[in-house]
């Protein structure tokens, strides 16, 4: 069973198109369109594009809800609950902005055939707008390390890693004995991962096998996504804690590699530290001459660390390590925020907000716009990274004055970056109608 998840209403076409044209028998394939859209408009246009096809032979299921209860996850819960469901081994889920190529399920069915213990088959996310500014190719870079070397790792060591909540295969009988989809946190994908990690399942991981997508390239949908990403693996983590230490089916040692290193290293401290020692600790000691920080702290340690995350970067991007470690540094004060509101639970730590993808329609839409006549982008201020622009920069001028530890220039270009992203004057901008 194909599943897509529709909430992004400028790509629904292409995506519809590609799952319908997947190569297997047409009488072992279902489609199930999931319409989580709130414009009635869109919905007539969603159902109008299901018949289109589904007169063409295909077999698809168009489905839509009142309400948004649960988000994602509410609207895959209730799409597993119809009767045709019952017909099938497998699903696969896409998210509205992704193609599968035509050979998809052929490439990773077999993997789920072949061993009964597999739970899931996750593919690898190529990006069609990676080039279309700056922003979207520092994603790429930090996106192709997640793929390349974390879940590659997970996948080659553990036989665990987190669930991407799009472009997999899942066993419909291991979903269902884990408990389905939850609602509790903003990560349902991750949630799900968890669960069937701690009853025994495995995960495999075929770099090999891509399907399109695209990244979101204006500033204000990537911070939200950010801030899903951030807020909801660490409330998830509040949350099962104690069930991953009491798990009885699995090592000591999957446990160990749950809880510090997918969990507490790269979804915790990760943020947090880049932040505090980058952006307020090291510029701190300028101020505070006693206070004395050893070069390899300094220097050596965050220099073998980059290089580290390089290993997944494509050759045609390592010109531009140097923006993307700013860049980083940078969004490392939104993701402890969130980070902080997910594991001490307050704020907006259960604020679903839908990813905007620009799509090709609106994307040509733009590009013609860019052309005409049309007043200045209205910039949005975001006040804490113009608060961390101001500090660094004074850090800085005081280092160049009167500092030995010529951090001045980091200083300087870390308080642009931030000074930038504070103004809001990052990725694409929608002309104003």
């Amino acid at each position: 069973m194909m599943r897509f998840d529709l909430t992004e209403t400028q790509v629904y076409e292409l995506s519809i198109g590609a799952a319908c044209g997947l190569s297997w028998p047409s009488d072992r394939l279902i489609v199930q369109v999931l319409d989580d859209s709130t414009d009635p408009a869109i919905k007539r246009l969603v159902k109008t594009e299901c018949r289109r096809w589904e007169s063409k032979g295909v077999n698809i299921k168009y489905e839509a809800r009142e309400n948004r209860n649960g988000y994602k996850a509410g609207n895959l819960k209730r799409g597993m609950k119809h009767s045709y469901v019952k017909q099938c081994e497998y699903v696969a889920i896409f998210d509205a902005d992704f193609q599968p190529e035509p050979n998809f399920l052929r490439l990773t069915v077999p993997s789920l055939l072949r061993d009964p213990d597999i739970a899931l088959v996750q593919s690898r996310w190529s990006f069609v707008n990676a080039d279309e500014c700056l922003m979207t190719r520092m994603q790429e870079m930090s996106l192709d390390y997640h793929f390349n070397i974390e879940q590659q790792a997970g996948s080659s060591t553990y036989a665990f890693f987190g669930f991407n909540g799009t472009a997999g295969v899942w066993r419909i009988s291991a979903l269902n004995e884990v408990g389905g989809w939850k609602d509790r946190t903003t990560v349902e994908d991750m949630d799900l991962a968890v669960r069937a990690g701690l009853k025994g399942w495995k995960f495999l991981y075929l770099g090999d096998v891509k399907v399109k997508n695209e990244l979101p390239s204006t500033f204000k949908a990537y911070r939200n996504q950010q801030h899903r990403w951030s807020c909801g693996p660490a409330n998830l983590f509040r949350k099962m804690g104690p069930q991953i230490l009491t798990a009885k089916r699995v090592s000591v040692w999957k446990k160990f590699h749950l809880v510090y290193s997918f969990f507490l290293v790269r979804k915790i401290v990760s943020h947090l530290l880049t932040f505090s020692f980058y952006c307020i600790i090291m510029p701190a000691t300028i101020l505070l001459p006693e206070v004395h920080i050893p070069k390899w702290a300094s220097v050596y340690l965050p220099t073998i660390v980059t290089l580290l995350h390089v290993v997944g970067t494509p050759t045609r991007s390592i010109h531009l390590v140097g923006f993307w470690v700013l860049f980083e540094n940078v969004m490392s004060l939104h993701r402890t925020k969130a980070m902080l509101m997910g594991l001490l639970e307050f704020g907006r730590v259960n604020e679903w907000v839908v990813t905007e993808k620009l799509g090709d329609a609106l994307r040509i839409d733009v590009a013609n716009q860019a052309a005409k006549p049309k007043k200045k982008p209205r910039l949005e201020f975001h006040w804490a990274e113009l608060g961390v622009a101001i500090y660094l920069f004074v850090c800085g001028c005081y280092d160049y004055a009167f500092g030995k530890n010529r951090y001045f220039i980091f200083l300087f270009m870390q308080s642009i970056a931030f000074f930038i992203a504070g103004c809001g004057y990052v990725g694409t901008f929608i002309p104003n109608s």
